[in-house]
């Protein structure tokens, strides 16, 4: 690694790398993964030569998305869990886990065949999001809201399973419901 790779970015280099990470998402997502990376600049209010010299090629761009979007999916669940008791929290995430694989269906080819070359454009996102998981049921367990014999594996399944069936945008209203069935599922029922 160079030592300019190594060196950590100044706050205005930043802050454009966000800019243009999040105006590719946007981008991405309305009109698809060929959109001009001309447009993704003017989105993101800086020059072509800026967006490529932290993003040298599409799938570099691509796979940055990828990861933020990961990212943002697991940054949420400490708020989430401030905002709203466990099991509020929880439902609440499983509807962004929703956004995020609906995002991800989107980029799924182009991460496939990035993937194809060597290169590894996961990197450690289902570690990533198993840990995420695990920290909601954790909290889940502890307020006594959901039953003890259903592992964060489980549920990671179980959500891996909804995402594969039902990842295209059209198909929110049936995710949503095979989400809840699967929430109820977890929680504690009352003794007959």
């Amino acid at each position: 690694m160079s030592d300019d790779a190594a060196r950590p970015l100044r706050a205005d280099a930043r802050r454009n790398r966000d800019k243009i990470i999040q105006a590719a998402a946007r981008v991405f997502a309305g009109e698809g993964l060929d959109a001009h990376l001309e447009r993704i600049a003017r989105e993101a209010g800086v020059g072509t030569a800026t967006l490529y010299r932290n993003f040298p090629t599409r799938q570099a761009l691509i796979e940055a998305v990828y990861r933020n979007e990961v990212a943002q999916l697991c940054d949420a669940v400490p708020g989430l869990l401030d905002a709203h008791p466990p099991l509020a929290a929880l439902r609440a995430w499983t509807r962004l886990f929703l956004d995020y694989v609906t995002t991800k269906h989107g980029m799924a080819d182009a991460l496939q065949a990035i993937a194809a070359t060597g290169d590894n454009p996961y990197g450690n996102s289902r570690a990533m999001i198993q840990a995420a998981v695990t920290t909601l049921m954790e909290a889940c367990a502890a307020a006594g809201a959901i039953r003890g014999d259903i592992t964060s594996a489980d549920l990671t399944a179980a959500l891996t399973g909804i995402a594969h069936t039902c990842p295209r945008a059209d198909q929110r209203a049936q995710a949503e419901r095979l989400l809840d069935l699967t929430l109820d599922g977890l929680r504690i029922q009352p003794a007959r």
